[in-house]
């Protein structure tokens, strides 16, 4: 099973097809591919890599990504950095039920109503679409929040309880964008990463964004609290 980075000759996309039948036979159990910066255009050699789980094809200039359809075992997605203006439909999102992050920051998005199909991706705990036109219009994090139940963290900051609640006015500490919500889930690449090393972040990211929550979200350290009350209750011990 392919679990590193795809080495500099095969990143050319014209020469990807001929590299060696044995290679272009293998593309199913790829599981790891970074193609950063590379001026590439198209993303349909990768509708084969079936077990593909990350995927980071940033800083090229990429307008379709329907092709990654069928990689519907991707947890980690990186396309910053693209010239992306339209999403695929709820259909192919819904498709990608392990996908937890999503890094769409920097690409040409411009509509409201056309990001919002990502609230069919089951599983998303963080997206980025910061230096996007979209993200400069009125209602943008709101719309966004509400509208992906799973999602905890957008745009460099954990989702606020006063986000989801309607008319809830908590203290500075538990405010949207306080600095303790504060979390760059998505920092630059590291050149020679592996596919280990992408695992371990992805499991990094996971873990902060739910600590982070732990101790900034009002309605989980109640919860937290009557949880332990009534576990105290039941086996009588002092409060």
């Amino acid at each position: 099973m392919f679990h590193g980075t795809i080495t500099e000759e095969l990143t050319n996309h014209e020469e990807w097809s001929h590299y060696n039948e044995n290679v272009i036979q293998d593309h199913k159990d790829f599981v790891f591919v970074k193609f950063s910066g590379l001026h590439l255009k198209s993303m349909e050699n990768l509708q084969s890599c079936i077990s593909l789980r990350v995927c980071i094809f940033s800083n090229n200039f990429i307008t379709d990504i329907r092709p990654l359809k069928s990689c519907i075992k991707l947890v980690k997605l990186d396309l910053h950095g693209n010239q992306i203006k339209s999403l695929p439909d709820t259909k192919f999102w819904s498709g990608l039920k392990h996908l937890k992050l999503l890094y769409l920051h920097d690409n040409g998005f411009a509509k409201l109503k056309n990001v919002c199909v990502l609230s069919a991706c089951p599983s998303l705990l963080a997206l980025t679409m910061f230096d996007c036109p979209v993200s400069l219009k009125k209602g943008y994090r709101h719309v966004l929040v509400n509208s992906m139940w799973p999602l905890k963290a957008l745009d460099h900051h954990v989702i606020s309880d006063e986000e989801i609640i309607q008319n809830w006015h908590l203290p500075e500490r538990f405010r949207t964008y306080n600095c303790r919500l504060f979390f760059n889930f998505c920092p630059a690449l590291k050149k020679g990463s592996t596919y280990e090393d992408e695992i371990n972040n992805i499991k990094y990211v996971i873990s902060k964004i739910n600590e982070i929550m732990a101790h900034n979200s009002p309605v989980l350290i109640v919860q937290r609290w009557i949880r332990g009350f009534l576990v105290r209750k039941h086996l009588r011990l002092p409060y």
